[in-house]
């Protein structure tokens, strides 16, 4: 270990970028459609469900709009755990590490 205070300071230095990261994701939403625009759903980066939005015609056959439902449930999530992602690796790209190793 060639200086132990400067690696010290750099995951300190790491772990306010990262909780910065997780502070922005928490913010910063994703939307997906389903059913060509019928189901709407907003997630946050944080893969929480902020929103879910069902056009008043998509009610008509119940099991189609619950499938629309997960379809655009499943796929927001999807894309918020793309962009949570995205910014850790921005995060922990310098120090050397395997990616998805702080997932």
């Amino acid at each position: 270990m060639k200086d132990p205070m400067k690696m010290l300071r750099q995951v300190q230095q790491m772990q306010d970028r990262m909780a910065k990261v997780q502070k922005e994701l928490e913010e910063e939403t994703v939307e997906a459609r389903s059913g060509g625009g019928a189901v709407r759903v907003v997630v946050t980066g944080a893969q929480k469900v902020v929103s879910v939005h069902v056009e008043a015609g998509a009610t008509e056959d119940l099991g189609m709009l619950q499938d629309l439902v997960l379809a655009a449930v499943n796929e927001a999530l999807d894309k918020s755990r793309e962009l949570q992602a995205t910014k850790m690796q921005a995060v922990t790209s310098g120090l050397g590490l395997p990616p998805g190793l702080l997932q």
